[in-house]
């Protein structure tokens, strides 16, 4: 009887203690960035260090003047908030509340007598009223403080409008119809128009007189005066600014959007369909799960893109309302202040950072092991 033969084993080679593979590959990744975090520092880290000592100085832009350190004098004149309320206005022959005989509503004593002038002089930002107490956010630079608020306002709105419109133009484009190729086509063309062309052109439609596109409009379809000034009036220069945004970049939304859409396999949808989902069904417990991670890139590129917004701002308003970029732009070039919009640019710099980080974290934009 014969007795089968089981295979050996492969014999382990003892490790002589050279260097493995992963060790090799380990010493041959780290050659390779070596050389990519030195560019870093060349054309990252040192500007960024000149512009933060620069923040720490007065130094005058395209001047000979002697430059003298102020420690974070240029980050307290920008920073510095105080609130205060503001109580009604008192008559003082009649010793009640003053009322505006044309509107009715209470007036309230001017933010310039309740603003504190020492050790720091604050001017009014803006007002906020809250269950019938109303109050005044006063800054040291009113300016900076309203481009903040400004930018955000602008960031927020408009991210969200673009995003939903984006992502009904991708729905609506990922489906098969005729002539397809060639709406998408014609769909990036807003977004491949440059911002100063297509800022002047939106300037002219939005003319305060009637002359302007949306005056001539509204004058003819609900009979209004036609010299709505959109762009001088502060009530109507931020709806102008992003709706010009959301014209010119929903495209690019959509077009991220629809190359999430087009990685979602169609046989995810056909057993969908045979299970008898609706089409809300398949959207939100499909489509939507499917796409979240296009989204959450899509809407850091565009949240961040926002932030920073500077040609719009600077084009169509100038110096009449600042984004935070804008801001910066003028002290440096019309106010020659390199100090102080350097403090400026360090602080958008902070606040980007800060805000990506947690922007990301939110939206869970990670990479899986």
């Amino acid at each position: 009887m014969t007795t089968a033969v089981e295979p050996k084993a492969a014999e382990e080679k003892p490790d002589d203690g050279g260097p493995s593979l992963l060790d090799s590959e380990r010493k041959l990744a780290y050659w390779l960035i070596a050389p990519t975090f030195i560019l870093m520092i060349a054309i990252l880290i040192y500007p960024l260090g000149q512009v933060v000592y620069a923040s720490l100085t007065n130094e005058t832009f395209a001047s000979e003047e002697a430059t003298d350190f102020v420690g974070l004098d240029n980050y307290k004149d920008l920073l510095s908030v105080t609130v205060r309320s503001l109580d009604p206005a008192i008559d003082p022959e009649t010793g009640q509340e003053m009322v505006d005989p044309d509107t009715g509503d209470t007036v309230y004593e001017r933010p310039i007598e309740v603003l504190p002038r020492e050790p720091r002089r604050y001017r009014e930002a803006f007002q906020v009223g809250f269950f019938g107490q109303k109050w005044v956010i006063g800054a040291t630079d009113s300016d900076f403080i309203r481009s903040v608020w400004d930018t955000a306002i602008f960031a927020v709105l408009a991210v969200v409008l673009e995003t939903v419109l984006g992502l009904g133009i991708a729905l609506a484009l990922n489906a098969s119809f005729v002539g397809r190729g060639g709406m998408r086509a014609l769909m990036l063309v807003p977004w491949a128009v440059p911002t100063a062309v297509s800022s002047r052109m939106w300037e002219y439609m939005f003319s305060s007189t009637r002359t302007g596109f949306f005056n001539v409009t509204f004058q003819k379809l609900f009979g209004t005066s036609g010299n709505t000034a959109w762009l001088s009036d502060p009530a109507w220069q931020l709806p102008a600014m992003i709706a010009i945004d959301v014209w010119k970049t929903t495209p690019f939304m959509a077009l991220l959007l629809l190359a999430g859409l087009q990685l979602i396999p169609s046989d995810v949808y056909e057993a969908a369909v045979v299970d008898g989902a609706t089409k809300w069904r398949q959207f939100t417990q499909i489509t939507l799960p499917l796409l979240r991670p296009t989204l959450g890139v899509a809407l850091v590129f565009r949240t961040l893109d926002s932030l920073r917004v500077f040609d719009l701002f600077q084009i169509v308003l100038g110096q009449s309302r600042f984004s935070m970029a804008s801001f910066t732009y003028y002290e440096l070039i019309d106010n020659q202040r390199m100090g102080y919009s350097s403090a400026s640019s360090v602080i958008i710099f902070a606040l980007l950072t800060v805000f990506a980080v947690l922007y990301i974290r939110f939206l869970g934009v990670t990479t899986d092991d």
